[in-house]
């Protein structure tokens, strides 16, 4: 453990060890080994410009909507931040026992979405492949910071940002169009979801263990959740495009994240909150009703758009 774990830090990590052993158990049980190149078609794959004096990338050559583009993008940006999200979840959680062990695991199993996606990407010619590079240098050496120190709310970003992801790649791959995308996605996803079980159940352990802190971190997140990637050039416009075709918006944020994962933890239910954790769950109310209004006034403009994504009369 690093040296500047409070003793409140310190307490909640040995106290929830055992629970990260028995989980940790339980994912290696269930993680099936899978190997990106095999998702990835080289005998299509043509050589680009440079030393090997290829065909350079044009738009033309993707045949995938701009959507879908900006969300593969997205996505494989995001994933290639690694080094950070590795350095953050490290320094909370620590490098021994089976704390340890998780972080370790985790960064492996994470390690092959980059890899696998960009060369499925590459091959297929479905992007700009120098504006994707220069993008990579830009995001990777700005870093990522979750904001959100300690173990409880680091515990809750992760629960949440993974259901997030999972969606957001498996949606991605329904769209595509691409019956390898949707493979290769699909895998992926199949990972996410693994990860969040794991810190799913993790959070469950913490809630019954202090439950005002845990769900006062929980709004804390929820109310102030930001994907990963939102400190990517363009994020904002791209995340419109990317809601306006369904891929990931309010509405799945709220029906396909928010709402199963504070039932599955059993937020509404609890009997055991003093004046503290019942505040908190009542913001999580009142966020999750503000979410629905967004996600309502987000459908009619995005009803109203053209097919080049501009918003009609």
């Amino acid at each position: 453990m690093s040296d500047d774990h409070t003793p409140a830090t310190v307490g909640f990590l040995v106290a929830l060890e055992p629970v990260v052993a028995r989980l940790l158990d339980r994912h290696l049980a269930a993680a099936k080994p899978w190997f990106p190149h095999a998702y990835v078609p080289w005998s299509e794959a043509t050589d680009y410009d440079g030393p090997l004096d290829g065909e350079p990338w044009r738009p033309g050559q993707s045949l995938m909507s701009d959507a879908v583009q900006d969300s593969f993008a997205v996505s494989l940006l995001t994933e290639d931040n690694l080094p950070s999200y590795h350095h953050e979840i490290a320094t909370v959680f620590g490098r021994d026992g089976a704390w340890g062990t998780w972080v370790h695991r985790w960064t492996a199993e994470e390690d092959r979405h980059a890899y696998a996606l960009r060369s499925y990407l590459h091959a297929r010619r479905a992007l700009d492949p120098v504006r994707l590079e220069e993008q990579r240098m830009a995001h990777l050496s700005r870093g990522f910071e979750s904001g959100r120190p300690g173990v409880l709310h680091s515990l809750a970003y992760v629960t949440v940002q993974e259901m997030a992801t999972r969606e957001a790649h498996r949606n991605t791959g329904k769209a595509c169009g691409d019956p390898l995308g949707e493979q290769l996605t699909a895998r992926i996803a199949a990972d996410e979801n693994l990860h969040m079980l794991f810190y799913r159940d993790l959070y469950r352990a913490a809630i019954d263990l202090d439950p005002d802190a845990a769900l006062t971190a929980l709004a804390d997140v929820i109310c102030d959740f930001r994907m990963p990637g939102a400190t990517l050039p363009g994020f904002r416009e791209r995340s419109l495009r990317i809601a306006a075709a369904g891929i990931y918006n309010l509405d799945i944020h709220h029906e396909h994240v928010l709402l199963p994962l504070l039932r599955t933890l059993g937020v509404w239910g609890r009997t055991d909150l003093t004046a503290v954790g019942d505040q908190a769950r009542e913001r999580i109310g009142l966020h999750l009703e503000q979410v629905q209004r967004n996600a309502t006034r987000f459908r009619s403009v995005f009803a109203r758009l053209d097919p080049d994504g501009v918003v009609g009369a």
